[in-house]
């Protein structure tokens, strides 16, 4: 018999006094943990097929369960963790690249953790957002530069495709595939009734949410599955993805397993078969080249819908964005490290790219260095955790940003980071038909609209104790900002003064 070296990460705690054999976590555990012996008359658990998601614990009707991180642990050593060793097994045992789902889970510095927020006292009053009118519509696209005026004295100026937001907060990119179809039309559905916009991913639009059209982004990625004219044409906005924080520089990969008859349809793509996205998209290696697509759907929607530029947060994002100013886009999303995913190779997840908070900071500084700073709205993604976030995010520079993890925490998901696997027991990160309805679309829906609008509350509260009442006054307003235990490079970066200055 073959030697296992690995260990189980996770330990199965089960109070044999309340536990009545029901047998609910057997039939609800994907991954087949738990099982009946009915020799020994009780279940038993498999641990090395655990990945802590919670669902048994949840469902167990006595409370007879609990999960703990395995006690048993590899001989302690300051350069070889536990997690690597057992890395280094699944390798060699398999040959293969590591595969994780998931945003970056190594202890890097959070800067939202890190950045204050001010507040008003005496001589700029706060404002009471219960009594007095707070504006967090939002617009995303190129504003305005010249107004002229006629001898009425009407205005008049250049219109342009633009996203109107009741609240700067939008769903993003999860592709049909990584996520179920009761979960994309969760999004959608929450979207519509929230007047905010949700992102189709690279894996197309499935014919029963065309009716959300008008609150749908599109994305058109390097494997172009799904893309044509009627999917464009639903969308009210075109996003082209240049990369993703969870895995900058690497393609999509979808694996066959998830690719049903649904989903076949929708990409375009065959039963059963890989979809595999290129690293490139290999119509574009410059700024011209991004240019011509970017032009090329413009022509294909008339002019009428605002293009966006999706791009991972990168040492060199700065200067990259300064060029996607200058192609003719509308918006630049901009996707930190921390970004999730439904897969990405493990060592890239963890090693490459940079936090979303000093990507942001830098890329509004050299627009406004470089005078295109109206040019484009810009974006921000890549673990947007509360209201907090998404007011210091706008703060330093963000007209507006994507959320994904927290949604899909809102509609049930644990984190176990085992998307990849097709199996997840909470019906969000799946394809198998007996795992997806057990996310109901319904309660789903309602959940992230009671998140959004929870947030949109905060949000209120907040820039009212700041004495600001609109989010247009609050984009870029760095000096709302203060830094604490940062070194003076990272102030310089944010653009911020420290606590007490």
């Amino acid at each position: 018999m073959a030697v296992n070296f690995n260990n189980a990460l996770f330990e199965i705690v089960r109070n044999p006094d309340r536990c009545i054999k029901c047998r609910v976590c057997e039939r609800q555990c994907a991954n087949e943990v738990h099982k009946y012996d009915p020799e020994q008359d009780k279940m038993v658990a498999n641990e090395l097929n655990c990945v802590d998601c919670q669902r048994c614990v949840c469902l167990c009707p006595t409370n007879a369960l609990k999960i703990r991180p395995n006690e048993n642990q590899f001989r302690m050593n300051g350069n070889w963790n536990m997690q690597l060793m057992d890395e280094v097994y699944k390798q060699a045992g398999s040959g293969g690249v590591l595969l994780s789902a998931m945003g970056n889970p190594q202890n890097y510095p959070v800067y939202w953790d890190k950045i204050l927020l001010n507040a008003s006292q005496v001589t700029n009053p706060p404002i009471d957002p219960l009594r007095e009118p707070m504006e967090t519509k939002t617009f995303l696209g190129k504003k305005s530069q010249k107004i002229t005026y006629d001898k009425d004295g009407k205005a008049h100026y250049e219109k342009t495709p633009y996203l109107e937001l009741d609240l700067p907060i939008m769903f993003s990119a999860m592709s049909f595939g990584s996520i179920s179809k009761n979960a994309h039309e969760s999004l959608a559905r929450a979207a519509t009734a929230l007047g905010t916009y949700y992102n189709t991913g690279e894996g197309g639009l499935h014919r029963d949410f065309y009716k959300y059209g008008k609150n749908t982004i599109v994305q058109v990625a390097s494997g172009r599955f799904g893309v044509f004219k009627g999917y464009l044409d639903a969308g009210a906005a075109v996003e082209i993805k240049m990369g993703q924080g969870a895995k900058p520089g690497i393609g999509g990969h979808l694996p066959g397993m998830k690719v049903n008859e649904e989903i076949s349809r929708t990409r375009m793509i065959p039963m059963g078969a890989d979809a595999i996205s290129p690293a490139p998209h290999h119509d574009i290696y410059s700024i011209e080249d991004l240019r011509q697509l970017v032009n090329s759907l413009k022509e294909a929607t008339n002019g009428e819908k605002p293009i966006i530029v999706k791009i991972a947060a990168v040492h060199n994002v700065a200067a990259i964005a300064s060029g996607i100013a200058r192609s003719g886009a509308d918006i630049i999303a901009i996707d930190g490290f921390r970004g999730g995913t439904g897969a990405a190779p493990t060592r890239i997840r963890d090693n490459v790219g940079i936090p979303i908070e000093l990507a942001l900071a830098s890329v509004d500084s050299r627009l406004r260095d470089e005078g295109i700073r109206n040019d484009v709205s810009i974006v921000a993604a890549g673990s947007m955790r509360s209201a907090a976030d998404v007011v210091k995010a706008i703060a330093l520079g963000a007209d507006a940003v994507y959320i994904a993890t927290a949604a899909l925490l809102a509609m049930g998901c644990h984190l176990c980071r085992s998307c990849n696997t097709g199996k997840c027991n909470w019906g969000i990160a799946t394809q198998r038909a007996d795992l997806v309805k057990r996310l109901n679309p319904n309660v789903a829906y309602e959940r992230l609209v009671n998140l959004v609008t929870a947030w949109d509350h905060e949000i209120k509260e907040i820039m009212g104790g700041m004495g600001i009442n609109s989010i247009e006054s609050l984009r870029g307003n760095r000096l709302m900002l203060r830094g604490i235990g940062l070194t003076q490079k990272e102030l310089d970066i944010l653009g911020i003064m420290h606590a007490g200055e």
